[in-house]
C-alpha cells in the first residue's frame, strides 16, 4: 500500500495561473491541437523559492514542510514542465496539487521586499522559516 501524499505548504497563490505563447498565424493553428502543460501549485512554489528567491533545496524543504528529496523531485518535475512549455510552444497552466496555503500568506508579498508586514529584508520571516546564511537567527517557529 502506498504512503499517503503529504500536503506541501505554499506561501500564496500565483498572480497569473496560465501562460500562452504568442504565435504566428501558421503556428497558432498547430498550437491549438497541443495539450497544455499542467504545473501543480507546489511545483510553482519550488521554482519561486529556488529560482526567484535564491533559496537552497534545504531551505525550500523547510518552508514547504517536506523532505529535501521531495523538493528535489518536485523541482525537477517543474523544470521539465517549464522546458516543455517553452521549447514546444505549449500553454502552461498552474493549478491543483497537494498543498496547504500558509496562514500568513495574506500579510506577506512573498518576495522578501523588506517593506511589507512580514518581510525582514533578505528572507520572508513571517511565513517562511529559513535557516540559511541569510536568515535571522532564532526566528524559526518550528
Amino acid at each position: 500500500m502506498a504512503r499517503p501524499k503529504k500536503c506541501r505548504r505554499i506561501c500564496g497563490m500565483p498572480q497569473v495561473d496560465s501562460f500562452v505563447p504568442l504565435l504566428r498565424e501558421s503556428a497558432a493553428e498547430a498550437q491549438d491541437s497541443l495539450p497544455p502543460v499542467e504545473m501543480t501549485l507546489e511545483e510553482y512554489e519550488s521554482v519561486r523559492l529556488i529560482d526567484l528567491l535564491g533559496c537552497t533545496q534545504e531551505d525550500c524543504a523547510r518552508q514547504m514542510e517536506v523532505a529535501r528529496t521531495t523538493v528535489q523531485a518536485v523541482y525537477d518535475s517543474a523544470r521539465k514542465k517549464l522546458a516543455e512549455a517553452l521549447v514546444q510552444g505549449k500553454t502552461l497552466v498552474i493549478r491543483g496539487g497537494s498543498y496547504v496555503l500558509c496562514p500568513q500568506s495574506g500579510q506577506c508579498c512573498g518576495e522578501n521586499c523588506g517593506s511589507c508586514v512580514r518581510c525582514a529584508g533578505d528572507r520572508c520571516s513571517g511565513c517562511c522559516r529559513f535557516s540559511g546564511s541569510n536568515s535571522k537567527q532564532g526566528e524559526s517557529s518550528e
